[in-house]
């Protein structure tokens, strides 16, 4: 993965290292975080960015988990809980919150302690120290909110990813990219300069350290988002210049004037750098996004919490009936919410360098033991020495007018061996 985001939504039922994505605290904390957050209201379901004040409730949540309450997330304050769930006493939600209060047989389910951020701000949290610089080197110390932050206005950048959160968390994980290139900018350009004493004015409009900063995110086939719309079923093949013209035009007017560019212009005040103008250009932060339409995979992390409960309904008697006289009602409490998933999308610069088949040999793939937001890539049959590794962009099961049609959102009609038998 070069880059990867969970969903804003997501955030109020999965607590993961904002770097390699694994679930982090521990089982009861997992928990007890969702359903403190249910008690005040908070809903995945909103656009709306979560407001501090839905945090003032005069609970006695401990020092050790205050950061984590503070994590901004999305949601709307309301006053009722779900009708089908059968809500805890508050002293008990805030004991597994706390820390105070242990599952029966959660140790074995133990998860990675909980690392801050190391710019300081209430945002992000990692499974370890190395995670947590990792993800400062490549991404965060452009994007961070706390007082560390190298951005040049945390101002503009809250309100980048307020607006993001409210419109297309997708802006989020362009930041990303953008700020990468930047930050791998700055170190290529610190490394051509060691010992080299001050640097000629001229060398800084040498975009060739660009170039290079840029590489590992230039293996990703680039289409403007506009482009890289489906076409709608009551549209003509023939006809398919002039609505992709529309969508242009239609881009530039309504949804690119007011998302995309303000967008922009938000991330601009907040991470801008002379040297790297160009990632910040228009047709720039349209190719990026476009990029994440053709070549993004969805980011799926399984729940601990999930098997931890499969795992007690599996024991056998008595020590069943024993650990659900504790678990039972919490299980009541969380309702169907107890198996979600860690949810986002993220980007392989290995995978999107595959060509497509409709008979592909390999497909990328989630095994169940993937406890982070890695992908593997699964040989389907066997690949001799020297060919060719493709995956399929669609379903390759659908009928060959209907892939071709799929397929001409990538730029391409596909002649590989099973559309030229169908064609």
């Amino acid at each position: 993965m070069l880059a990867g985001a969970q969903h804003s939504s997501n955030k109020v039922d999965c607590l993961v290292c904002s770097y390699c994505f694994c679930f982090i605290g521990s089982i009861e904390l997992q928990i007890g975080r969702k359903l403190y957050l249910a008690q005040l209201g908070v809903s995945r379901n909103s656009e709306s960015h979560m407001q501090k004040d839905c945090y003032n409730s005069g609970s006695s949540v401990g020092e050790d988990d205050s950061d984590v309450e503070d994590q901004q997330v999305s949601g709307e304050c309301a006053s009722s809980p779900s009708k089908d769930k059968i809500p805890l006493p508050k002293d008990v939600v805030e004991s597994l919150f706390n820390g105070e209060m242990q599952l029966p047989y959660s140790e074995k389910f133990p998860l990675p302690p909980i690392v801050s951020c190391p710019g300081g701000c209430k945002e992000h949290y990692y499974c370890s120290k190395s995670c947590a610089e990792a993800d400062w080197e490549s991404f965060h110390s452009l994007l961070c909110t706390g007082e560390g932050s190298k951005s040049l206005s945390t101002k503009a950048l809250l309100k980048f990813m307020e607006h993001a959160n409210d419109t297309n968390d997708i802006f989020l994980l362009a930041a990303k990219v953008i700020s990468f290139t930047i930050l791998r900018h700055r170190k290529l350009k610190e490394s051509r300069h060691e010992g080299k004493g001050k640097q000629d004015i001229s060398e800084s409009r040498d975009f060739s350290l660009l170039l290079e900063a840029w590489k590992p995110v230039s293996v990703g086939y680039k289409r403007r988002w506009w482009d890289c719309i489906a076409l709608p079923d009551d549209v003509d093949g023939s006809d398919e210049a002039s609505f992709r013209m529309q969508i242009k035009e239609l881009a530039f007017t309504v949804i690119f004037l007011f998302c995309i560019i303000q967008s922009l212009q938000l991330l601009k005040a907040a991470i801008f750098d002379e040297e790297c103008k160009p990632l910040l250009s228009l047709e720039m932060y349209g190719h990026i996004i476009g990029m994440f339409e053709l070549n993004n995979l969805d980011l799926v992390v399984e729940s601990p919490v999930e098997d931890y409960f499969l795992y007690i309904d599996d024991l056998p008697l008595p020590g069943k009936e024993e650990a659900e006289q504790t678990t039972k009602p919490i299980l009541d409490a969380l309702g169907d919410d107890y198996s979600i998933c860690c949810q986002g999308t993220a980007f392989f610069p290995l995978q999107s360098c595959m060509n497509h088949s409709c008979r592909p040999n390999a497909k990328a793939f989630k095994r169940e033991e993937d406890r982070d937001g890695q992908a593997t890539i699964i040989a389907l049959q066997p690949i001799a020495k020297g060919e060719e590794i493709t995956i399929s962009y669609i379903d390759e099961d659908l009928p060959f007018e209907e892939r071709q049609a799929l397929l001409a959102d990538y730029g391409f009609r596909c002649r590989c061996s099973k559309c030229l038998e169908e064609a």
